[in-house]
């Protein structure tokens, strides 16, 4: 029906469109520029929250997987020497958070770090977004200091 020619043709047209379709699929887009990366913590001031905008409350947990810095929207002044940081984050059945704080005279410079639970690695967790918050025990009462998420 095609003839040897035509056979040639098809099986041509066929390699190069897979070839093309291994090549989209491979170009992540990162050229390998990963270690081009910047190491560099910016900072941003999020809103106070005086009413107490408390989201789903969550328990720093030091040993969450594949930790990665994430912002917070707002916090609170829960005490004079205490405050909570609201955030999003995925389900607490899969999601816990960690944070590590930098007090200043000027600041309180929040580094808050999302994670998977322990024992959630390798299991199945539905996609959702949950408004958490985590209260946090500053050395030293917050003042007239600045609260600064460190992402």
């Amino acid at each position: 029906m095609y003839g040897t020619r035509g056979r040639r043709l098809i099986a041509a047209a066929a390699a190069a469109l897979i070839g093309l379709t291994i090549t989209a699929c491979g170009s992540g887009g990162n050229g390998g520029d990963q270690a081009k990366t910047s190491t560099a913590t910016t900072t941003n001031t999020p809103t106070e929250a005086p009413n107490g905008q408390i989201g789903r409350a969550f328990t720093a947990n030091p040993n969450i997987v594949s930790p990665h810095s994430i912002s917070f929207d707002s916090w609170t002044r829960l005490a004079p020497d205490k405050i909570a940081v609201n955030f999003q984050t995925g389900s607490p059945e899969c999601y816990g958070v960690d944070a590590a704080v930098t007090e200043t005279s000027a600041s309180v410079t929040v580094d808050l770090k999302s994670g998977t639970l322990p024992e959630a690695v390798g299991k199945m967790c539905t996609m959702i977004a949950v408004f958490g918050t985590l209260e946090i025990q500053l050395k030293a009462p917050l003042g007239d200091r600045k609260v600064l998420s460190a992402k």
